[in-house]
């Protein structure tokens, strides 16, 4: 009789679901905030983008050529990392500070741990915090096209709701900022980050082709959006506000849940969602950077390994530690 039974490592099961089409459906879902980001900052965001995307590419091909491995540039991660590093800065940075960022994220945190799938954080928001920690002018965001909308309104926020809170007054985050300009994207800060709808677009399109699940997207956004809530009097109004400013939401559904520095089990999602998120607004109340997305996402990957540990399935059959 033919044996049928064959013994094999895992994995057992495969999907025709190739890293190519995965990257690809990033880069739609990612289009909508692109084009309102070039459109509310103008052409120099397309010139960031650029150098980005192309920096990107060539390095990673001209690496693979040095040390003699394998092309990869034809799986579409790097122009995704070159891309989503470019929706993290500002459109008034400087050219060849983007063109360092964007080599940081390719040599040294993709490349040099041997590429896409071991690398042990993501290398665009790893790009990001280096090009903070670098390059002051960084934390100074660009003003959109409509010098009516001023620059990013997240510190102004923050400082308003401390400074109402220390002296027992009132502040109206309205006066400031509308909902209607953050969810529109008519504000200032990074070039990705502004259109909130253009980025939920994105994130539905994800969720819809199971790209990513909602797990890790909704426990960051709603801990950030609960945890604000809780310091600032239970206002919805200044919670809204303070989860649509910034770049939570673009970090929530781009970053926070790359499939090599995120959790595999739902229960791990959770808590790494959870924990970005309490992490964001820790920095942004208390830290000396306005932004904490990236130093989040950042912290999270880092635990990583721990958080997939303690939630891992026990093997059926598998003997109780």
């Amino acid at each position: 009789m033919e044996n049928k039974l064959h013994i094999s490592v895992s994995p057992h099961i495969h999907s025709k679901r190739s890293t190519q089409k995965i990257m690809l459906d990033v880069l739609i879902a990612l289009l909508p905030a692109t084009i309102a980001g070039v459109v509310i900052f103008g052409i120099t965001s397309l010139a960031v983008i650029a150098v980005c995307v192309g920096v990107a590419v060539l390095s990673e091909f001209l690496f693979n050529l040095i040390v003699k491995k394998q092309q990869t540039i034809s799986d579409l991660s790097a122009v995704v990392t070159g891309l989503l590093l470019a929706l993290n800065l500002p459109a008034n940075v400087p050219l060849w500070q983007a063109a360092i960022g964007t080599l940081f994220a390719i040599i040294i945190v993709k490349c040099l741990f041997g590429g896409i799938g071991r690398n042990v954080v993501n290398p665009a928001i790893t790009a990001r915090v280096f090009m903070l920690v670098a390059f002051s002018s960084l934390t100074q965001a660009a003003f959109p096209v409509d010098s009516t909308a001023g620059a990013t309104p997240l510190p102004e926020i923050v400082g308003g709701l401390q400074s109402a809170a220390e002296t027992g007054t009132s502040f109206d985050v309205l006066t400031v900022v509308s909902l209607k300009d953050l969810f529109l994207g008519n504000v200032g800060g990074a070039i990705g980050e502004t259109c909130s709808v253009a980025l939920l677009i994105g994130g539905i399109y994800l969720l819809v082709r199971k790209v990513i699940t909602w797990h890790i997207p909704v426990a960051f956004i709603g801990t950030a959006f609960v945890f604000s809530l809780a310091l600032h009097g239970f206002d919805p109004i200044a919670a809204l506000s303070l989860v649509l400013s910034g770049g939570l939401i673009l970090g929530a559904i781009f970053m926070a849940t790359d499939y090599v520095t995120s959790p595999t089990t739902p229960l791990g999602k959770l808590i790494f969602g959870i924990g970005a998120g309490l992490i964001t607004v820790l920095i942004r109340e208390w830290g000396i950077y306005p932004e904490g997305v990236s130093f989040a996402i950042l912290i999270m990957n880092i635990l990583n390994p721990y958080i997939d540990s303690l939630t891992a399935r026990k093997m059926f059959g598998g003997a109780k530690k």
